[in-house]
């Protein structure tokens, strides 16, 4: 189960990319006859007072050697120069593919936080490499470099009350049909010895109908409020949707069949509504079904 911070910074990674990477384009020049070191730290200086999201900033040579101690705001973080990096993730795929990279989120050494590294590799002119730039940024804020506006984390944050108030809402409706449900069969079950069969529909409706509302509303809380994702996993995905419009198809075919009793005891020229609301459950299953091959096709694609 991926967390939130993760999948976000999935659907947004191309962004996030091509903002560092033209960061570094812009303020640091690449393919001149004399690559010069100190133009490259002043460059990193012009990001730093730029762009203050950012954990290090940092340039190894050739060999993933450290040429300069590491530039950070925070003074705790350690990054000495002549330290090698040649076996990190961000120095080999920046000279594979000799391109501005961008990595996958990873715990850093310096910290011990999640970060992702954009890593700009610089040649000379004859297309000999000189050096890699490499800009830490905190996975927790990555987003803030697409999204600087400072209502941005207001909103999200909005967002994650309103669908708390909702999730609170329907919860009380689901406590609220199983307390009806638990105290109609609880009537049923006192009058044993006249007990009416609708009564134990109505019951088995109302509970069936509470569990449907739980399941939408743990679905809710754990994706919206609490972060939790499993879009990793279609099938996953698809299976709260499915249990809920089980539950209501289910509640539904009973409230079917016990209008066709109803109807055939008292009300016989009312029974063709029954056949009605027979005729839309089967609709629903067959809805049901489609939904239910479209997923698993979609999965498979």
């Amino acid at each position: 189960m991926l967390s939130k911070e993760i999948v976000q910074f999935s659907e947004m990674r191309y962004e996030i990319r091509a903002y560092l990477c033209f960061l570094l384009q812009r303020n640091i020049k690449n393919h001149l006859p004399h690559i010069e070191l100190n133009k490259i730290i002043e460059g990193l200086h012009k990001i730093e007072r730029e762009v203050g999201i950012f954990e290090l900033l940092y340039i190894l040579d050739a060999g993933g050697n450290l040429v300069i101690d590491g530039i950070s705001r925070d003074s705790s973080l350690k990054c000495k120069k002549g330290e090698n990096h040649n076996d990190r993730a961000y120095f080999y795929r920046a000279l594979q593919e000799e391109k501005c990279i961008l990595t996958d989120p990873y715990p850093s050494l310096a910290s011990g936080n999640l970060v992702v590294t954009a890593a700009y590799p610089l040649y000379d002119h004859r297309g000999k490499l000189m050096y890699v730039v490499c800009i830490d940024v905190p996975l927790s804020r990555s987003l803030e470099l697409v999204h600087p506006m400072p209502w941005f984390g207001l909103f999200a944050i909005f967002g994650k009350s309103v669908y708390f108030l909702i999730s609170l809402a329907l919860f009380l409706v689901s406590a609220l049909l199983l307390v009806k449900g638990g105290i109609s069969m609880g009537e049923a079950l006192s009058s044993f010895g006249d007990l009416e069969i609708k009564d134990v529909f109505e019951a088995t409706i109302l509970v069936t109908l509470s569990l449907a509302i739980f399941d939408l509303v743990r679905a809710i809380f754990e994706e919206e409020v609490l972060g939790r994702q499993k879009s990793q996993d279609s099938k996953m995905a698809h299976k709260t949707m499915v249990r809920f419009l089980g539950s209501i198809v289910i509640a539904l075919a009973i409230e079917a069949l016990m209008l066709v009793f109803k109807f055939t005891i008292i009300e016989p020229e009312k029974l063709l509504y029954a056949v009605y609301l027979i005729g839309a459950v089967t609709f629903l299953l067959i809805g049901l079904a489609l939904y239910m091959r479209f997923a698993s096709k979609s999965k498979r694609d």
